[in-house]
């Protein structure tokens, strides 16, 4: 399947300042395919998993010169390793800190072999020992978008349109029902590339749903390889519930259980490393980076993928099916969390993007915005309207508080695109012709 990091596999490969890359991202988001596939441009693939085959670690314990190393894997490959023209793919790379560190010697001393690394618990090597500053460079990766999910069901044409059409994106009652249909499927399956494959194939919500539940037992058994044994039943705990609390303030209080701030913080900070959850930060908005006004302790928090997000949840997911337009409106937690994922998705990602939303405490005046988007030098105010209709109070608050420092606002909602003097609406399957800009068109 066509991912929208391809386009970026394939710059690296083409730079003249070519560093060693870490692939960045959750389990089974798709990191070993997308290499795979950037492998078959090359003369020679040469795969390493260092959890696998743990003799390849080896390899990285008696020194870090990479001609040694490269010398010792044509041994025990047999294959040729050449320069410039062969791929090394370091997989599993966190279970050899020593061979994180060996990236850094093959671009101050061996640079003309390419060299891409992976792992499905790489923040917490890269914790543990750091990147080198300079030497090594990362791509973030994320579940599927709705644009790779159109192109993944050969609606190719419907996902050039929304590239191509200009803000903010109007179409027909018809291919507006179109696709309303396919985010539909969207919101049941999710962005999981294995539950995305089924469905195209299959069609089948239930086998979705086996996919989806031998996912997350993967991440429940990732548990005690991050947590301390101590800690298990309280990133469990977290994990069970985080979803349902989407699209609110995020307090430990509102978990089940007696449990203390201090026993649960720690054990969402693990799932949010691993990439399991992502937090959406309070932030001032008066101005970018948006970053530098956020406070750390006022949160909402997003699930890895929305398909997911259900399946832990133990939801019935057949409506976005039978229903999408009914089920958008019931839904606006789940819709408000795919707007963020696809935000996610759509970021650049040569850089870990933080999401960012608003919040004013009133006693009469009580206000928030969903997100927060960075446009050139302004700070623009997202809401999620689940249904067609919906009251814009905290936007219209916003706009009126930063009133020359937010050209617009943005509503996403069940209705087709329009412009209402500084209000753009988009359908909520449109998110990505919101970063047009930033999406290049040959990686369809």
């Amino acid at each position: 399947m066509k991912r929208l990091i391809d386009h970026e596999l394939r710059a690296w490969q083409m730079a003249s300042d070519r560093k060693a890359l870490l692939v960045r991202g959750a389990r089974q988001v798709g990191k070993t395919h997308s290499i795979r596939q950037l492998g078959e441009a090359y003369d020679e693939l040469v795969e390493l998993n260092l959890e696998m085959r743990p003799e390849y670690a080896q390899l990285f314990r008696q020194d870090l010169d990479p001609h040694r190393i490269v010398r010792d894997l044509r041994l025990m490959t047999g294959k040729q390793l050449m320069p410039g023209k062969s791929l090394l793919f370091i997989d599993e790379i966190q279970q050899e800190p020593l061979a994180m560190n060996a990236l850094r010697y093959f671009y101050e001393i061996m640079p003309e072999m390419h060299v891409i690394a992976a792992g499905s618990l790489l923040e917490f090597a890269i914790e543990e020992i750091g990147i080198p500053v300079g030497r090594i460079t990362s791509l973030h990766m994320y579940p599927m978008s709705f644009l790779e999910f159109l192109v993944a069901h050969k609606h190719g044409a419907l996902a050039e349109h929304l590239l191509d059409a200009e803000p903010p994106f109007a179409v027909s009652s018809p291919v507006h029902e179109k696709y309303l249909r396919l985010v539909g499927e969207y919101l049941a399956v999710g962005g999981m590339p294995e539950a995305v494959q089924s469905w195209v194939i299959h069609e089948d919500l239930a086998r979705c749903g086996r996919i989806h539940a031998a996912i997350t037992t993967a991440y429940r058994q990732d548990f005690a390889k991050y947590a301390k044994k101590y800690q298990v039943k309280y990133v469990d705990l977290v994990f069970n519930e985080a979803s349902i609390l989407l699209g609110r303030k995020f307090k430990y209080s509102a978990l089940s259980g007696q449990w203390k701030t201090r026993e649960l913080a720690p054990a969402l900070d693990l799932l949010c490393k691993a990439s399991v959850i992502h937090k959406v930060t309070r932030s001032s908005g008066n101005g970018i980076p948006l970053k530098a006004e956020s406070d750390p302790k006022h949160f909402k928090i997003l699930f890895l993928d929305v398909g997911l997000a259900q399946s832990v949840l133990g939801l019935k997911v057949a409506d976005w099916i039978l229903d999408p337009a009914a089920a958008v409106i019931n839904a606006g937690s789940i819709t408000e969390a795919f707007v963020g994922q696809e935000m996610l998705a759509y970021s650049h990602p040569w850089d870990e993007h933080e999401l960012h939303y608003w919040h004013r405490e009133a006693r009469a005046s009580n206000a928030e915005v969903d997100y927060l988007l960075e446009v050139e030098d302004a700070v623009v105010p997202i809401e999620v309207k689940s249904g067609t209709t919906g009251s814009l109070r905290s936007l219209r608050l916003f706009l009126e508080e930063k009133r020359g420092k937010t050209p617009f606002g943005i509503r996403f909602s069940g209705q087709t695109g329009s412009v209402h003097s500084d209000l753009r609406s988009f359908a909520i399957y449109a998110v990505a012709n919101l970063f047009r800009e930033r999406i290049a068109r040959d990686w369809l």
